[in-house]
């Protein structure tokens, strides 16, 4: 079994080969940026030899990605690739269509002329449905509320059209909000947990008000193989938890799992410009056409993540604690 992940270096899609590399695949994987610190590529805290990296950047180096797929003749092409970042997409939304819709769109033009390949994931995000009520399916109507969201919603509907245009085999995945060991600092549960032990105080957005299903980056890995390998063409599969909670209830419990106090360690700002305020994801097609069921609980995943934060301690204080914004 052949994949090539593109986007490797992002924590959905360095936990993602690492998954597939336990499942005896060969891979292949593709990111602009050169590989980060090992603390952040699941991959690399054990030794693959069936698995290869290139720097090439979507955006500027198609014809050079084009060339190795050509060259490696990959079953299945899984793509985590994305500026990905809500609340930044404000300020540059150039820089969100150029990567998540018009540079993707030429990707896809080219693989749809890919004889050997069976299937195409495209990782999806349930930002493109809005803030909404009541349990969504892969069905709702899109209303996307942030530049971040309409370029990838963007993106979705020129995927269906190439699936009915061309037979394109594209299959989609959307999760709930991943986490898990090896994620970046300036998400929600490793910012958390490092903040604590540090002792710096945390800025909590809104006060922490929206809800969200949190789902260990394992089931999501495992979510998204069995999308690739079993998932019917055009469809959407939702990965989610049953389990919902606000963001504050999250930064709670890794508060008392660490033995610190919420009040000392938290300091309430203002919400973030167009941030749902819910979206709660109805995963029981996948549960029931693929066989996936989440299998991580959230205590346990907090435990490992805070565990992989005291085990590369020294080196997390050294990287960046906040996004950084890259063309």
């Amino acid at each position: 079994m052949k994949l090539v992940v593109i986007g490797s270096n992002s924590f959905s899609g360095a936990s993602f080969v690492r998954y597939a590399l336990e499942a005896s695949a060969e891979v292949m994987g593709i990111s602009r940026s050169p590989e980060p610190h090992d603390a952040f590529l699941p991959y690399k805290w054990k030794s693959y030899p069936s698995f290869r990296f290139h720097q090439l950047d979507l955006n500027h180096d198609l014809a050079r990605i084009m060339e190795v797929i050509l060259q490696f003749r990959p079953e299945y092409v899984v793509n985590f690739a994305a500026q990905s970042m809500v609340a930044q997409s404000w300020e540059h939304p150039e820089d969100w269509f150029m990567t998540n819709t018009v540079s993707s769109v030429r990707l896809h033009d080219r693989l749809r002329h890919c004889d050997f390949l069976d299937k195409y994931v495209h990782i999806s995000t349930p930002e493109v449905y809005g803030s909404c009520q009541g349990n969504v399916t892969e069905d709702a109507s899109y209303n996307p509320s942030t530049p971040y969201a309409v370029s990838r919603a963007a993106c979705d509907m020129s995927l269906k059209t190439f699936f009915s245009a061309y037979g394109f085999p594209v299959v989609f995945t959307r999760a709930a909000n991943v986490y898990g060991p090896g994620q970046q600092l300036y998400r929600i549960i490793p910012r958390t947990a490092l903040f604590v032990r540090l002792g710096r105080k945390l800025q909590l957005h809104g006060g922490g008000q929206s809800v969200r299903s949190f789902i260990h980056i394992r089931d999501v890995s495992d979510g998204t193989l069995k999308a690739a390998l079993q998932g019917k063409p055009g469809e959407i599969y939702h990965l989610s938890t049953v389990r919902t909670l606000s963001i504050r209830e999250i930064v709670e419990m890794i508060c008392i799992r660490m033995g610190k106090s919420f009040e000392d360690h938290v300091e309430i700002v203002s919400e973030r410009l167009g941030k749902d305020a819910a979206y709660l994801l109805d995963s029981s097609k996948a549960r029931h056409s693929l066989g996936w069921r989440d299998q991580v609980g959230l205590e346990q995943g907090i435990d490992e993540t805070i565990a992989w934060m005291e085990e590369n301690l020294e080196a997390l204080k050294q990287q960046p604690l906040d996004y950084i914004h890259k063309k």
